[in-house]
């Protein structure tokens, strides 16, 4: 059930962070975009077990999630940024 939880926080996590974040080189997509929230929710879960904030069995908070997400999405931005640079 945690991993659930954590895919359907991820989702709307996903979602808040692109209204947080708008941009040209966010991805418009809204697959893309709410897969990125995911992958936010679960490296906020993986953080905040790591350093303590939650336990073993506990999921990311809905902010942790949001927090998360607007990470990944600053990364992917800063990685399509440059390929669109360069290529």
């Amino acid at each position: 059930m945690g991993i659930l939880w954590t895919i359907i926080i991820g989702f709307l996590a996903g979602i808040i962070a692109k209204f947080l974040m708008p941009g040209p080189n966010e991805p418009s997509g809204f697959i893309l975009t709410t897969i990125l929230g995911i992958v936010g929710a679960f490296v906020a879960t993986f953080i905040g077990q790591a350093v303590g904030w939650y336990g073993p069995n506990q999921g990311a908070g809905f902010i942790g999630a949001v927090v998360g997400a607007v990470v990944v999405l600053f990364i992917y931005g800063m990685i399509a940024g440059r390929r669109r640079t360069t290529i």
